[in-house]
Parts: C-alpha cells; structure tokens; sequence
C-alpha cells in the first residue's frame, strides 16, 4: 500500500478509502458491518494505519474479515474499554480492532473471526460475570478467559450535574434523555438490570433515538447535547470533563483464542500490562482496579 504523506497514521474516511481503493461506500458498509479496525474521536471515525495494514495481512479483499488459510485472525473484537483501546494503540498494530458488543465478540471468537474478545456480562441468575456467557456460546472452541480488569460503571452527565441525579430512580423523575448502548452490550445488560432493581422499565425513561456502540460515544453524546445522562465506566466521564454517579463494580475480561494466546501480538499485550507506563495510565484513567490483571479465570477443557 502507498506510504505517502497522503496516508497520516490516523485516516479519516475518505483517506482510508483511497488506502484500500475502494469507494468511501464500502467503507461505511464495513463501518456498519463493524469489520474494519477504527476508533472514534469527538464523532468522527478514524482509521489507524497500523491496525488497518495488519488487517489487511490477515484478510483477503475479497472475503473481509474471513480467517486465511485456517488461522485465527489477529484481531481483538467484543466491547469497548477506553484502557484496552489505549494499550492497543501503545503495543502497535499486531492486533487489528474491530468495535461491537460483548455479545458480538462472542459470536466473532465463536465464527473464528477473531483472535479474542472484550465482554462484560453479568449473569442475572449467578450474579457473576463472563463464565456463564462463554462456556455457553463457545462450548465447542478452545478458549481461554483472562481478567482485564474490574471497573466502575455509572451515569455519565453533563459537567456540575445540572439535573441532580444521583440514582437511576432519578432518570425518570428528572425526564434525562438517556443514551442506550446497543443491544448485546454488557452496558446494556447492566443498565435494564438496574433499571428493575430501582423499579422502573425502559418505558419509565426518555431514550436518545439512537444507541451508540462504545464507551466513549455515551459521553461523546452528552457533549454534544444529544442526552443527558447513560450509563458508561468512569474513565470516559474522567477523560471528557463530564460528570459522573457511580453504581456498580463489574468484571472486563478478555476471552482469547488459546492458539493466538500463545502468538506474538498477544503475548506483547499482556506483557505490555505488567510495565509502570500501563499502571500510569490506568490510574490517570481513573475507575480502574487492575490488581488481578492477566489471571485466567478459566480454561476451556
């Protein structure tokens, strides 16, 4: 590919396209289909040069995102944490990203799409997060389920609380217009479940007209005045200067192909965790506890 000027390490739509030689069309149809790498920065997509090339050694142009010759992609899918998006970016472009949902991820180790995935999803009968959902949805591949780390979830709002809400209750007394994420997202899950627990459904509240498909995006839409509050993990509300009601505690775990575990990228990963430059900038995040990072939590047998 062309290694001009013209092709920065961060691309916007229409320099990616011109990248790939595609029309910016097919960019958009990857965009939905969430099967290429990308990040978003203040609502606008863009595309890491680095990510993009792995991408492209591991994929053919004429099946995107389908696995060469039996392998295992090395691409990282499922949920959105701000900490794993930084990280990834820091490592360099041995793992490729492709956004979505916990649920999503899932289905993409499931398909053989992806090298691991993010997810956090509570367990409504258990109580607990991610063992269920795996062994369920990937009972026939051989996985490995490693801590990320644990983070605390809550309403991001606007600067100084203009509303006054410090519980979900208050969501529907205040009338917020709420930001949902989309469905399969742990954040979604959690939400509805705290949703019931304060007594109220979806119908108690207003909804934006859209769900947004990351972390950052909840936020993202509070600037810019589309909602007033949803729900997303404090370094989100830390890094945009929004305020933040804290809920809940939960599980970030990465579910890892164990053939790709043991490769390269991988293992610079969770190398890449154990230096004082990650601690740093977990803390600078804020929300984070990452005393447990890289334990497994379970193997599959």
């Amino acid at each position: 590919m062309d290694s001009s000027p013209e092709f920065p390490e961060m691309m916007d739509t229409h320099q990616v396209a011109n990248y790939l030689r595609v029309k910016e069309r097919k960019v958009y149809e990857l965009l939905k289909d969430r099967r290429i790498p990308c990040t978003r920065v203040t609502g606008k997509w863009l595309f890491p040069k680095t990510e993009i090339d792995a991408w492209l050694k591991r994929n053919s142009a004429s099946a995107v995102g389908s696995p060469r010759g039996g392998q295992v992609p090395m691409v990282v899918a499922g949920s959105h944490d701000p900490l794993l998006e930084w990280c990834l970016r820091e490592v360099g472009g041995g793992l490729a990203v492709l956004p979505g949902s916990s649920s999503d991820g899932l289905a993409r180790l499931a398909a053989g799409e992806a090298a691991a995935a993010g997810i956090h999803l509570l367990d409504p009968d258990s109580g607990t997060y991610n063992l269920p959902q795996v062994k369920q949805a990937l009972a026939d591949r051989n996985v490995v389920l490693i801590e990320w780390a644990w983070r605390r979830q809550g309403l991001v709002v606007a600067a100084g609380n203009p509303l006054a809400i410090q519980a979900v209750g208050d969501l529907a007394r205040s009338r917020a217009r709420v930001v949902l994420r989309q469905d399969g997202a742990g954040s979604r899950v959690l939400f509805e479940r705290l949703l019931a627990e304060a007594g109220l459904s979806s119908a108690d509240i207003q909804t934006a007209s859209v769900p947004v498909r990351s972390e950052t995006d909840v936020g993202l839409a509070i600037i810019e005045g589309g909602a007033d509050a949803g729900l997303a993990v404090a370094s989100v509300a830390n890094s945009l200067k929004l305020g933040f009601v804290p809920l809940h505690k939960e599980r970030f775990d990465l579910v890892v192909d164990r053939r790709a575990y043991f490769e390269p990228p991988v293992q610079a990963l969770l190398a890449f965790t154990r230096t004082v430059e990650f601690a740093a900038r977990a803390e600078a995040l804020g929300g984070y506890d990452i005393s447990g990072i890289g334990s497994i939590r379970w193997n599959a047998p």
